[in-house]
């Protein structure tokens, strides 16, 4: 359709017009950017110049502007907001309130009181659903010094996590050097209540390092015999996590969870036959982790197994032979197999059941707890998680008192510490001191043994004695384990495979430096004669040469050898092969001129009265004999002699008192019976003499022939 020219001038009047519009707008507005601009540099430039004087009535109309705003935004009749008067002078005649930018005409709030926010902070921090941020140990104590209700949540929740803490500490800390220490420290803290922490923190423990099993199941033995319920939890849990591995077909869950549970069967905290079960649900539908696992298992309780329950073990190997005997399995686990068999074989001594340092709790003491396989077990997880206590200061004082009774009167109160700090009284520190004094003696003796560590260490670590004498000496040893230093240069010397020298020089020197060496030696002397029946050939002759050297040098006195009595009653053969040793050392050393004038001393008789006796020619001639037998010969011209002319003295002596009796009794027919008795007397000596002379011929008529035998050989050949 076409369009008429009247049309066309009003479209492009239109367009004119609408485009002067848009224009004139876009000059205004760039005109007021510039006004504000420049009432904006006055401004700045007359604050600068006025310092602050000459701004009060922008200020005042800025104000009035916020005011107005307020008004619009917040007042309830909003619609008239603006041009109410009234509401303007009534807000302006009323006191201005200091308030938050956001929150215009808002009353303040009552302040609360400073204590209880810190408490609600508290609570805040402690009481959130994950447990709050890390809190470092000194702001959780003077967080906790600064809640005064002991009772109310706050507090509580800081103690659980400070018992949380401790027992963390303690369980990665023990080892079996300390574990005396760490279970009394441990017994100490609250573990009826943090039962859980603590079970959660010792299997947790033991799977991160399955080397300390051992120590951690002696650790839960002794907790045990003490709180059952806490060996229990611990042991339920095992078992729970054990089944969970097997359903995931976990390994390495499975290894440790089973390691753990062995060990606790060797520690008689729980019952065989909990053992057995597993070890039957693993092999009756064998596999190679399986039977890795229960040749895992059966390697840490096998010892066990075998003395409580026998025919339980032969059918598990039983069990074993037959899997060989199919061979489904890997080549691996076969050969595992066979090993296992030949661990048997060798009566698991690789694999002792409970170490000797391990074994603290006696047999017949020990609680044993009876856990099947099949039974339903509650874990209790709920007491990992921290739970509010009513009682909670009654039950404390009631573990307290238990405690006391568990380790005795010197467990340390922290309460009463730091009430009795606070008391400088003369009385409370004589009764501290005294509590201090009365320390429980350690049974499990760990001091003991970490010295005599030490001593070894420092012996072994040695290039010579006067080397190892220095280090000793600057170990500056409590009064009474000079004894242990003693028997531990004896212990030494004894386990070498032949006599070092190092070890009597190493003994001389300390008895020439100090005189309180010498009491332990010759007391370790007697002991060890009185019990060397107990040694091998090889440690029985190191200490017959150890003591020799101390006697030869003097070290010890010659005093301890009043504990021999060489004769066949009180002789055994391991005390004949230590005197036998310990005099041919002896005689090397000194000489058998010297040694013979030792014996000879005046001084010294009486302590070889045992070793030379003369009241009993019995004794005399088993001496005599002896000496002989052993290659001391030498004596035989001077004690034999002497020993001779008494026992001939005796016999004579004898021989008329016997004539005396006769002659007493019957005066008629003595003469007759006198001659009868000497007569035989004399018979059977000529007899004893002629069978001597005849043996005598014989021994050389042998010699004879043999001689002229080997000579025919050599001229032959």
């Amino acid at each position: 359709m076409k369009r008429s020219r009247k049309d066309e001038d009003d479209e492009e009047h239109y367009r004119k017009r609408r485009d002067h519009k848009s224009s004139r707008r876009g000059d205004e507005r760039r005109s007021s950017r510039r006004d504000d601009d420049h009432r904006g540099d006055e401004h700045r430039s007359s604050r600068r110049n006025d310092g602050h004087r000459g701004s009060r009535r922008d200020d005042n109309y800025r104000s009035s502007r916020r005011e107005n705003h307020r008004d619009r935004r917040y007042n309830d009749d909003r619609g008239d907001s603006r041009y109410n008067d009234e509401a303007d002078d009534r807000r302006k005649s009323e006191p201005r309130e200091e308030i938050g930018s956001r929150y215009y005409g808002e009353p303040d709030k009552p302040r609360e009181n400073p204590e209880e926010a810190k408490q609600k902070r508290t609570v805040g921090m402690l009481t959130s659903r994950t447990g709050g941020a890390y809190i470092p140990p000194a702001k959780l104590r003077m967080l906790q010094a600064e809640i005064t209700d002991k009772s109310g949540a706050a507090y509580q929740r800081i103690a659980w996590e400070a018992l949380k803490k401790s027992i963390h500490g303690y369980i990665n800390k023990v080892n079996t050097s300390n574990i005396g220490i760490i279970t009394r420290e441990l017994l100490q803290e609250n573990i009826v209540r943090g039962r859980g922490l603590l079970a959660r923190s010792v299997i947790q423990a033991q799977a991160a390092s399955l080397t300390f099993t051992p120590v951690y199941a002696a650790l839960t033995a002794i907790i045990n015999y003490k709180f059952p319920n806490i060996g229990e939890l611990v042991l339920k849990r095992l078992v729970l996590q054990f089944k969970r591995g097997f359903k995931r077909n976990d390994k390495p869950l499975c290894i440790s969870s089973g390691t753990f549970i062995a060990h606790l069967v060797n520690q008689r905290v729980a019952y065989e036959i909990i053992a057995l079960e597993i070890l039957t649900l693993l092999l009756e539908t064998p596999t190679d982790d399986s039977v890795e696992v229960a040749i895992a298992f059966l390697k840490e309780c096998g010892m066990k197994l075998t003395e409580v329950s026998r025919r339980g073990i032969e059918a598990i190997f039983e069990m074993l032979r037959n899997i060989l005997h199919e061979g489904q399995l890997d080549k691996r686990v076969q050969y595992m197999i066979e090993v296992m068999f030949q661990i048997r074989k060798d009566g698991f001594k690789d694999h002792e059941a409970v170490p000797e340092e391990l074994d603290l709790v006696e047999e017949k003491d020990q609680i044993t707890h009876l856990i099947r396989l099949d039974d339903e077990m509650d874990a209790q997880d709920i007491l990992n998680v921290f739970k509010f206590d009513a009682d909670y200061l009654a039950s404390e004082e009631k573990y307290k008192e238990l405690c006391k009774e568990i380790l005795g009167s010197d467990v340390s109160d922290s309460e009463d510490d730091d009430e009795d700090g606070e008391e400088d009284s003369s009385d409370n520190d004589t009764e501290q001191t005294e509590g201090k004094e009365s320390v429980i003696t350690d049974n499990t003796e760990t001091n003991l043994t970490a010295l005599r560590r030490t001593i070894y260490l420092t012996i072994h670590s040695s290039l010579d004695f006067e080397e190892c004498a220095h280090k000793l000496m600057k170990m500056q040893l409590k009064p009474g384990q000079e004894i242990e230093l003693c028997h531990m240069f004896l212990d030494c010397c004894a386990e070498m495979r032949t006599y070092e020298k190092f070890f009597g020089l190493l003994a001389g020197r300390f008895c020439a430096i100090n005189k309180i060496y010498v009491t332990p030696f010759e007391q370790i002397f007697k002991d060890s004669y009185h019990t060397i029946h107990r040694l091998d050939t090889n440690k029985l002759r190191n200490v017959s040469k150890f003591f020799a050297h101390l006697l030869f040098t003097d070290s010890i006195s010659w005093s301890v050898l009043s504990c021999i009595q060489l004769n066949e009653e009180d002789t055994t053969s391991s005390s004949r092969i230590f005197i036998k040793i310990l005099f041919q050392e002896l005689s090397e050393y000194m000489g058998l001129a010297k040694l013979n004038e030792r014996v000879k001393d005046v001084t010294l008789q009486e302590v070889f009265e045992g070793l030379f006796p003369r009241d009993d020619p019995r004794k005399t001639r088993f001496a005599i004999n002896f000496f002989t037998s052993i290659g001391l010969g030498g004596w035989k011209s001077t004690e034999g002699n002497y020993f001779f002319e008494r026992t001939q003295l005796r016999f004579t002596t004898n021989m008329q008192c016997v004539t005396q009796v006769y002659e007493t009794t019957s005066s008629s027919s003595s003469s007759t019976t006198n001659d009868s008795f000497f007569s035989s007397l004399e018979n059977k000596v000529s007899a004893k003499r002629k069978n001597k002379r005849k043996v005598q011929l014989n021994e050389k008529k042998l010699k004879d022939t043999k001689l002229e035998k080997e000579k025919q050989d050599v001229e032959k050949g």
